[in-house]
């Protein structure tokens, strides 16, 4: 089986319209801003693990700042990898049929991706302020819950936004006959 060669850098706008490429670099910053919360993350845990083991002294609540920051983070992603079409895809039985069925294909599965990012949006937020009503805190740090809640709701956005995008880009560049390699 013959795989794809991943798309060279600064490609993957290449068939974008202004507010594409503005939607993009706002997916970037977005994923950019998770990668830190994981790199920050990182060090939080390798200042607990070697805090706990030669001084005794973990970081308080390491597990409820991995918990939240990792949710925040992965949230933060969703809508850059969908922009890059680098998102999970199975293209083996669709790797030969006609672009533009294949394009209607992608058009489906990107508004997929923006009906769940708003569905997520929407219950990520009335979930989060639900929390917040009730006062919900975690165990150790007594932190409030909510936060991290709302903290994801950029990120469910942003998937959304890329979803209709993309749904929208696929009917109208692609499904006119261009090819697979220029989104």
């Amino acid at each position: 089986m013959q795989e794809p060669l991943p798309d060279t850098p600064g490609s993957a706008s290449a068939g974008f319209g202004p507010v594409g490429r503005g939607l993009l670099l706002l997916c970037k910053v977005g994923s950019v801003l998770g990668g830190l919360i994981f790199v920050a993350l990182v060090v939080m845990s390798i200042v607990s693990i070697v805090g706990r083991k030669l001084a005794s002294a973990p970081v308080p609540g390491d597990l409820e700042l991995m918990q939240m920051g990792s949710a925040v983070g992965a949230a933060a992603f969703f809508a850059y990898c969908h922009m890059t079409r680098n998102d999970v895809k199975v293209d083996f039985f669709t790797q030969n049929w006609n672009p533009r069925v294949v394009a209607l294909l992608d058009a489906l599965g990107s508004l997929l991706v923006a009906l769940f990012g708003v569905l997520f949006t929407w219950r990520t937020w009335v979930g989060a302020m639900t929390l917040k009503e009730y006062g919900e805190t975690s165990a150790i740090l007594g932190w409030p819950v909510w936060v991290a809640q709302v903290l994801m709701v950029p990120g469910f956005f942003l998937m959304a936004a890329a979803g209709f995008y993309m749904c929208f880009h696929f009917l109208t560049r692609e499904g006119k006959g261009a090819t697979k390699g220029v989104a």
